[in-house]
C-alpha cells in the first residue's frame, strides 16, 4: 500500500501528514508507528491524518498519532504544521482546525514563499485556548511539579539546571500512577522574568526538540509559580517559540516549514 505525506516541522518537532482519504480504514496505529519509524519508516515524531472537509467553525480537522501510535488530544507543533500545509494550498489566514482539544485559531504571521523561498519557516500565532493550573505544588516521582491541563496533560518540572538523569526522571513521570492516560513532561529552568529554558519528554514520542503543548505548560507554570511573567520566550533546542497568557487563555506563537513528500510503502519486508 502506498501511503502519500508530506513532511513538516514546527522548531524541529517533525510530522508526516497524509490526507484522511488516502488512508486505510483500520490499523491506523500499527501504520503510524511504521511511517514514523527513524530507521525502517519515513520518521517523525508523530503522524496526522488530515480532512480538508470544512464544518461548523473549523476549516479543516486533523488526527494526530504520536510515533508510538497512541493519539493525543492535540499538538502545538503538529497543528502549526497542518496550518502551513493548508496555507501553501490557499486557505486565507486565521485558518481553524478542528483538534482532539477542540477548534484552535491559528493567524499567519509571515508570506508564504514563492520559488526559492518555498522552503522558509513561516510564523503562526495559535489560539491555545483556556489553560488550568491543576495543581501549582505537586510532588511527582519525589519531585517539585506543577499539574497542568493544556488541553492534553502537562507536567511542569522547575530545575536549577539540567541534569543528565532528566530523561530518565521524564519516562518515569510520563508513567506515573497518577496519570492513568500518562502526561506530557517538561523540564523549565527560569532565565528572567519573560525567558525559561526548557526540556522535553513527550508522551508517546519521548524526548523531543520542541513541544508546543509542552512550551505552553511550561510557561504558564512559570507565571503560576512565580518567576515568569507574560509574555514568555521558550529557548527550546530546536529555537524559540513565544507564550502569551492573559490568566485564563493562552497563544503560542512559532515556525512552521515544509520538508519533502512522498509515498511511504506500508507493508513491505524491512
Amino acid at each position: 500500500m502506498k501511503i502519500p505525506f508530506s513532511k513538516l516541522h514546527g522548531a524541529k518537532n517533525d510530522f508526516l501528514i497524509t490526507s484522511v482519504q488516502d488512508a486505510p480504514g483500520s490499523g491506523l496505529e500499527d501504520l503510524a508507528i511504521a511511517i514514523c519509524h527513524r530507521h525502517t519508516g519515513v520518521g517523525a515524531d508523530g503522524w496526522i491524518l488530515l480532512d480538508r472537509t470544512r464544518g461548523p467553525g473549523c476549516d479543516a480537522a486533523i488526527r494526530i498519532f504520536n510515533s508510538d501510535g497512541s493519539e493525543p488530544e492535540v499538538s502545538g507543533n503538529g497543528t502549526r504544521c497542518a496550518a502551513l500545509l493548508l496555507a501553501r494550498e490557499g486557505a486565507a489566514s486565521p485558518i481553524r482546525i478542528r483538534t482532539g482539544a477542540g477548534v484552535k485559531e491559528l493567524r499567519r504571521l509571515s508570506e508564504i514563499g514563492n520559488g526559492e523561498v518555498e522552503f522558509e519557516e513561516v510564523e503562526f500565532e495559535m489560539d491555545m485556548g483556556c489553560i488550568k493550573v491543576l495543581e501549582t505544588h505537586a510532588t511527582v516521582q519525589a519531585l517539585d511539579a506543577v499539574i497542568l491541563d493544556v488541553g492534553n496533560p502537562q507536567c511542569a518540572i522547575p530545575v536549577d539546571h539540567f541534569e543528565s538523569a532528566w530523561r530518565a526522571a521524564g519516562a518515569a513521570i510520563e508513567h506515573d500512577v497518577r496519570f492513568p492516560n500518562r502526561t506530557n513532561v517538561s523540564f523549565v529552568r527560569p532565565v528572567d522574568r519573560h525567558l525559561i529554558e526548557v526540556r522535553f519528554w513527550e508522551r508517546g514520542a519521548g524526548e523531543t526538540n520542541s513541544s508546543g503543548t509542552g512550551s505552553t505548560g511550561a510557561a504558564v507554570a512559570a507565571i503560576a509559580r512565580g518567576f515568569a511573567e507574560s509574555p514568555v520566550t521558550v529557548l527550546t533546542p530546536a529555537g524559540n517559540l513565544t507564550v502569551r497568557f492573559d490568566g485564563e487563555n493562552a497563544s503560542l506563537t512559532g515556525p512552521a516549514q515544509f520538508v519533502a513528500e512522498g509515498f511511504f510503502h506500508y507493508g513491505r519486508i524491512s
